[in-house]
């Protein structure tokens, strides 16, 4: 029997059910942007919780086109040139956020052609497709999700360090231990390896059935080799140039939220507390000033080692 493509693979993971009410709300973001909304997928580590009240959920909203989205407002060029923008919402006593890329911009954040990390690194883990406008989005939402894990493999093995044969997980472990490198986060420096360790059996068929659509694109050697994209000395300078932009466009993104997610200068205080373990306590001229907070607190947490 032939193994599960990594697009049957990400169909199938992608269909699981969830709680009803991440449907619920799933389908109440979506018409936030009615007419625009094409599907709503839902990820995170609330993934893996039973009990939702009191986290923060996290989804992705795919849209069509951002004017279409907006209308004429601001926020169509901001999330053009720096996406996604970031919402909070709430629905039936749940709280979420969720980022919002149009269809064109999440098959390339996907894909080898990425301007960042965010989006494959995210979406090479387990997520849920919620919500989907018809068909056409179901479909089109798998195949850009169905390139993540592919992306984060591809970029990462030639660059493993670790002498002798790798096995599956620690090409995993070894690629969100790159990721994490590329982002601004407030979680703990084992998170990258917690990840795998969660679900080692999903993540040992999916990288298999990830690097058979590597082989399968760039064919295979004589002795069963993946021929990469890359010397391992050009892609250590491509995640290094990747990880020197990320954290620059996680500043630049809190900078934007601050405009664009009202409370959310105590989403990052609840997010770092909740991952890291610190005792971040908001000052009320910071909720007045979310930008100015965001600036001033940035300093203190990476001293503290509260963020990376």
């Amino acid at each position: 029997m032939n193994a599960a493509s990594i697009q049957d693979m990400v169909a199938a993971e992608l269909a699981e059910p969830v709680d009803p009410r991440v449907v619920a709300m799933a389908a109440a973001i979506a018409a936030q942007r009615a007419g625009a909304a094409r599907a709503v997928l839902f990820y995170g580590s609330c993934l893996r919780e039973r009990q939702l009240d009191g986290l923060m959920l996290d989804f992705y909203l795919i849209v069509s086109d951002y004017r279409k989205a907006y209308g004429r407002s601001w926020l169509a060029v901001a999330n053009r040139l720096i996406p996604p923008n970031v919402f909070p919402f709430e629905h039936d006593g749940l709280v979420a956020k969720y980022a919002v890329l149009s269809e064109a911009d999440f098959h390339r954040e996907c894909s080898l052609r990425a301007t960042s990390v965010s989006v494959w690194a995210r979406f090479a883990q387990p997520s849920r497709l919620v919500w989907a406008a018809d068909e056409t989005a179901r479909r089109s939402a798998v195949t850009a999700v169905a390139e993540a894990a592919p992306t984060l493999i591809e970029l990462t093995i030639p660059v493993l360090d670790r002498p002798g044969p790798q096995t599956t997980l620690d090409v995993w472990r070894s690629a969100f231990a790159l990721t994490y490198g590329a982002e601004i986060r407030a979680e703990r420096s084992n998170r990258s390896g917690s990840i795998v360790d969660s679900d080692p059996v999903r993540y040992e068929q999916v990288g298999l059935a990830a690097m058979a659509e590597i082989a399968r694109k760039r064919g295979v050697g004589p002795n069963g080799e993946v021929p990469l994209i890359a010397a391992r000395d050009d892609m250590r300078r491509r995640w290094k140039a990747m990880q020197r932009k990320g954290k620059a466009l996680s500043i630049v993104r809190l900078a934007k939220a601050s405009f664009t997610y009202a409370g959310g200068i105590d989403y990052l205080a609840w997010k770092v507390n909740r991952h890291s373990g610190a005792r971040i306590a908001i000052k009320p001229w910071q909720r007045r000033w979310p930008l100015l907070a965001a600036f001033t607190l940035l300093p203190k947490l990476l001293r503290r080692g509260a963020i990376r």
